[in-house]
């Protein structure tokens, strides 16, 4: 019964979530195409809407595969720093002044999306140097080039003026607000790719969270595999960050709360925790326009104010041993 509650609330917060906003929407004007209200609904709601729908499955996924392949219930590419290697890639485009567009990409997105990049190479390369509890020491990592790019992110605001660090402070809390239909359809490629990839390996994935050991006595070659999946979900993730900027804990949060739900095999929550994951990104993407304040709400605030209780939840309930 809970389930069936939970979806059903889900999917009618997101039917009704274009709705929602700083402008009240007149459902009879929405559909007469001259009307400003159908210009707002069809170039700003629904885009955002459809953009938070596949960032939400692109998250989550990232979040389910981290966990999976590292047998980790921490593991997300926010925790390991891929996130804020982004924020430090975009933080240097806006202080050089570089906000051009290139192919269709601003230059911002662009170096949010080499920063991403280049921080799960550097993940790859110093976990060949972590020996005894490799998973552990790999979220340690993580968490330490997370505090190193904060750091840094902090000299680039000190020295930047006004108008770069208003840009970047709101780059940081993270947002869903686009304008037209190219973010919705790029993102809804790259989760198609995503989803495939993940449900192409899901024997591999079984076996991988089980122990590597057992995977390499049923012949995987666990490193080519791991590599591969992270390589791709880090490359979905990149993408997003530089767009979306951070939003943190849907990968953490709902890949256990589908479990929960769900607590059979990883191979038969793959669809549900996309599907769940874009709804409940939606879902709190209404929550920021729902709240009347000055200006939107960052949607990373809502994400984090959520997830950070959470994560909490997590490690106390690992240390019990729940």
């Amino acid at each position: 019964m809970t389930k069936i509650f939970l979806w059903l609330f889900l999917t009618v917060l997101f039917i009704a979530s274009p709705f929602f906003g700083a402008v009240s929407l007149d459902v009879n004007e929405v559909f007469q195409s001259t009307s400003l209200h159908s210009d707002i609904f069809y170039s700003l709601r629904l885009p955002r809407l459809f953009f938070g729908f596949f960032a939400g499955i692109i998250l989550a996924l990232s979040g389910l595969l981290f966990q999976t392949l590292f047998r980790n219930p921490l593991m997300t590419p926010y925790t390991l720093g891929i996130s804020s290697g982004a924020v430090l890639g975009a933080g240097i485009a806006i202080k050089l002044g570089l906000i051009g567009v290139v192919f269709g990409l601003s230059l911002v997105s662009i170096f949010g999306f080499v920063g991403a990049i280049l921080t799960v190479f550097l993940l790859l390369y110093l976990s060949q140097f972590l020996k005894s509890s490799h998973h552990e020491s790999l979220l340690l990592l993580g968490i330490a080039l997370s505090l190193f790019y904060t750091s840094l992110l902090m000299v680039v605001f000190y020295l930047g003026d006004t108008i770069q660090n208003d840009m970047l402070l709101r780059f940081t809390m993270g947002s869903l607000s686009i304008i037209g239909w190219q973010s919705p359809i790029l993102f809804a490629l790259i989760s198609i790719v995503l989803v495939f990839s993940i449900y192409l390996y899901r024997y591999e994935l079984e076996l991988l969270n089980v122990s590597e050991e057992t995977s390499k006595l049923k012949g995987l070659n666990t490193k080519k595999t791991t590599i591969l999946l992270l390589v791709i979900s880090s490359f979905s993730i990149g993408f997003l960050v530089s767009v979306s900027g951070p939003i943190g804990f849907i990968g953490l949060v709902v890949p256990h709360i589908v479990t929960k739900l769900y607590p059979t095999t990883l191979r038969n929550r793959i669809f549900k925790t996309a599907i769940f994951g874009g709804l409940f990104l939606v879902a709190c993407d209404t929550v920021t326009r729902v709240i009347q304040t000055q200006s939107e709400l960052p949607i990373g605030i809502i994400t984090a104010l959520i997830g950070g209780p959470f994560f909490i939840y997590l490690i106390i309930s690992r240390s019990k041993g729940v």
